[in-house]
């Protein structure tokens, strides 16, 4: 369907929108917008924490811990409030009686989908350890290989998509992809001979075991974004999207403990010192916004699918250069320009022919309705 615009207007008495497959409806682009804002966010209070020599003055494993467990929260609370467990248990003559019920049903109902929960744990060891990958590949590489080497992650979600959903990509989705692709290399390339010679880390050392690591990490960053959409859409399509957020969570910090224990890191997380460097307002801005990027991610996905996210990722790129450039001074070079052209063309190329992938339940009530409105058809065809 052609794109001309993403606004609503009004037609017949109905708002509408001009591409429904693209986005469904208006809240489905307030959760694109919204997921863009805070990742760009993200990038603009990490750098802000930085000192002169790029290095941050808090405990970062301490952070991540405590993101982990500030999303946990707030989806176990948006789950109760929408199963009216905390108003049952204030207006019930008998409180604790009722409190108990209800701990009992919640319990039991998440035994019921203790499958999910176990799903669950694929995507959060994938995450932990693109997190840990990402230590170790820059490590290995120099900045601007690596994060040109990741840019095949666009191509890669592709792959996984077709494969887990059993969707094939159109040849106009594959050919916006592969611009996207190129887009974002065309940002990361840095043609200055001072960054050459300065990195003894370059693209001569790519041919070696770290670069199974470093496709290892793009496969890891891949098919944890599009499993994480199947167990959204297909496989827990009928659990409750926060309780689903709930196992994500509770599955991720169990990950991210045992790593860390593994790794001997786990005993400064939570030192003195390292509580005490969190009481920074940037840090626990950084925390918050942290904790609504894992939120908007899960409403991404089950809203919109993993290859639109793809497109946000390389737009909120493109946005945090020009952005960082007006806050911070960091210069906006040639290739920035030529890959936010490229970027572009590429989404409005997507925007034409986009991939549409409802969750299960939602195809059931699509379904439903079209039965609907062909028998209602046919009644009024012989009424006629």
């Amino acid at each position: 369907m052609p794109c001309d615009g993403c606004f609503a207007l009004m037609a017949a008495g109905e708002q509408r929108w001009l591409n429904a497959d693209l986005f469904p409806t208006k809240w489905s682009f307030i959760v694109f917008v919204s997921y863009m804002v805070l990742f760009i966010n993200q990038g603009i209070l990490v750098t802000a924490t930085q000192d002169a020599k790029n290095r941050y003055n808090y405990n970062t494993v301490t952070v991540v811990l405590l993101t982990e467990c500030l999303k946990l929260v707030i989806s176990t609370s948006v789950y109760l409030k929408d199963n009216y467990i905390f108003i049952h248990s204030f207006l019930s003559s008998d409180g604790e009686r009722d409190v108990q019920k209800h701990e009992r049903y919640v319990l039991n109902w998440s035994i019921g989908d203790r499958t999910v929960l176990l799903l669950y744990f694929v995507p959060s060891l994938l995450y932990c350890l693109y997190n840990n990958l990402t230590f170790v590949n820059l490590a290995a590489f120099d900045p601007t290989t690596y994060f040109l080497l990741l840019q095949f992650r666009v191509v890669v979600t592709g792959v996984i998509f077709q494969i887990l959903f059993a969707k094939k990509l159109s040849v106009k989705q594959w050919m916006s992809l592969v611009l996207l692709t190129v887009g974002c290399v065309i940002k990361q390339l840095h043609t200055t001979a001072n960054n050459n010679a300065d990195n003894n880390n370059n693209v001569g050392s790519v041919f070696s075991f770290n670069l199974i690591l470093i496709l290892l990490q793009v496969f890891c960053s891949c098919f944890a974004g599009v499993y994480n959409e199947y167990l959204l859409k297909d496989a827990g399509a009928d659990v409750h999207i926060m309780m689903q957020n709930v196992f994500m969570y509770c599955d991720s910090i169990v990950c991210n403990v045992g790593v860390l224990a593994f790794n001997g890191q786990l005993s400064t997380a939570f030192t003195g010192e390292a509580i005490k460097s969190l009481a920074q307002f940037k840090v626990v801005l950084i925390v918050f916004n942290s904790a609504g990027i894992g939120i908007a991610t899960s409403l991404f996905l089950k809203n919109l699918n993993s290859i639109l996210k793809t497109f946000a990722s390389a737009l909120e790129l493109m946005f945090t250069a020009v952005l960082c450039w007006i806050i911070f001074g960091i210069a906006v070079d040639a290739n920035t320009v030529a890959a936010i052209a490229i970027v572009s063309y590429a989404t409005y190329l997507y925007s034409q022919n986009p991939v549409v992938n409802l969750a299960k339940n939602l195809s059931r009530d699509d379904d439903k309705e079209k039965e609907k409105a062909a028998l209602t058809d046919g009644k009024l065809a012989q009424n006629v």
